[in-house]
């Protein structure tokens, strides 16, 4: 240290900041496709939803579930394990496979498998044996080398617990218990004991007829281990506190934007109904997606989300098309910067949009989920500055143009990033656009 430079020593201190790098793993089948006897239903093996657990002992600890069961697995690098100190060479097994298993019936034995003659050969045709035999049999020893190699083992299998399809997964902070929802049930499970589960929501009515509104999304509060919020296809988002009862029929909290009057249509439920839910890091906001829009919420304001940002605006000319070919249901998800400061989510034609979510910040930037994202961007036209301070109203950011996409592409609905992720702490973004995976660096 003493001989170290000036530079050397400033370079310690301050870390200079690289672009990340992402190599392989490992990968594992997760899910296997079943039937369920009793409802004659086939179940795929596709992973609807898959979250990170608390990591320990160096292990990486996942929860992955399709329609129905959920699954709990612990991925480990483990040293390789191979099999040494052996008297026979293998290598020369099959050199000597071949010989004639007959000699070994008339031949005289010796001691330690030796043979009189000199055709010799084992019982089994495989491994060859010195004709005058091994002066000592040495038993294999396993010897554990210092190669790494990652092995994943399932720890815990959740299962039947869901009549209809899983559409979300959440961790608790408390690192012990986790949430799994469908159309009608959220269910609370302790990650050691896959035996029962909690029923703590439940919107199934007594009459199926008068089922007006299901459950789409559910998520654990950051921070409050006993505070989570599911959304519904009416386009609500309901805080519950698990404190006040054991099942949460009643929220604490309602999130929901009323439509003006006079503007209702056909289209207005499906649109409203909301695709995803996330907490902000801090546990202070809530992100919705809806079909055209995301919305920015503030848990201590009900009365409105602070800011919009307009997503498909320019579809909405379309709708009655997008009705006709299912798209109006796709469900697309959205995230948030580690920091808080910006959010994205997805679009068609593998585009995905970022925007800025903090006082005076008003970007809205359009890329693709390809090699060369800035291909069909184009710059946004100026606007005026807008802040988040003002929350009697909603701040609306996003291209308006009816004909095309915020950049006056036409879109490509058959191809559509619906699933992406920020990463909790680097300024790096994942998107998942058809069966490739893309990753993003600023």
């Amino acid at each position: 240290m003493q001989n170290a430079s000036r530079t050397e020593l400033e370079r310690q201190d301050y870390s200079v900041p690289r672009h990340p790098e992402f190599r392989y793993k490992t990968e594992f089948q997760s899910h296997e496709p079943e039937f369920d006897y009793l409802k004659s239903l086939e179940i795929e093996e596709k992973i609807n939803k898959i979250k990170w657990g608390q990591t320990a002992n160096n292990a990486l600890f996942i929860l992955s579930t399709n329609d129905k069961t959920i699954k709990y697995w612990k991925v480990q690098d483990k040293k390789v394990k191979r099999i040494s100190v052996m008297n026979l060479d293998t290598s020369q097994s099959a050199d000597n496979g071949t010989t004639s298993s007959s000699s070994t019936s008339s031949s005289r034995g010796l001691p330690n498998g030796g043979s009189s003659e000199k055709s010799y050969n084992c019982a089994n045709n495989d491994l060859p044996f010195p004709p005058g035999g091994y002066a000592s049999l040495r038993l294999p020893v396993v010897v554990t080398g210092q190669e790494l190699n990652p092995v994943a083992r399932c720890r815990r299998v959740y299962a039947h617990a869901h009549d209809y399809h899983i559409n979300s997964i959440s961790n608790n902070s408390d690192g012990e218990t986790f949430i799994s929802a469908d159309d009608l049930r959220i269910n609370l499970w302790n990650l050691e004991i896959n035996s029962q589960s909690f029923n703590i929501v439940d919107v199934k009515p007594a009459n199926m007829e008068d089922l007006t509104e299901v459950i789409t999304c559910a998520e654990f509060h950051p921070t409050h281990c006993n505070t989570l919020a599911y959304s519904s296809s009416k386009g609500a988002i309901r805080l519950i506190d698990l404190r006040q009862s054991a099942l949460c029929d009643n929220h604490s909290k309602l999130f929901e934007e009323h439509e003006a009057p006079g503007s209702k249509s056909f289209f207005t439920e499906i649109i409203a109904s909301v695709s995803d839910i996330k907490f902000a890091r801090d546990g202070r906001h809530i992100l919705s997606r809806d079909y055209m829009t995301l919305k920015l919420w503030d848990l201590n304001m009900d009365s409105g989300p602070v800011a919009t940002f307009q997503v498909h605006e320019h579809l909405r000319p379309k709708l009655c098309d997008l009705y006709e070919n299912d798209s109006i249901f796709d469900k697309f998800e959205c995230c948030l910067s580690g920091d808080g400061h910006r959010l994205a989510t997805g679009s068609y034609s593998n585009l995905f949009r970022v925007f800025g979510c903090t006082s005076g910040n008003t970007e809205a930037t359009t890329l693709e989920a390809s090699r060369n994202p800035m291909r069909r961007q184009v710059a946004n036209p100026t606007r005026p500055t807008r802040t988040l301070t003002s929350l009697t109203r909603a701040v609306r950011r996003g291209g308006e143009n009816a004909g095309a996409d915020g950049n006056g592409n036409s879109n490509d609905f058959s191809t559509k990033l619906l699933h992406l992720a920020w990463h909790p702490t680097e300024n790096s973004i994942a998107c998942a656009a058809g069966n490739s995976l893309y990753m993003y660096y600023a």
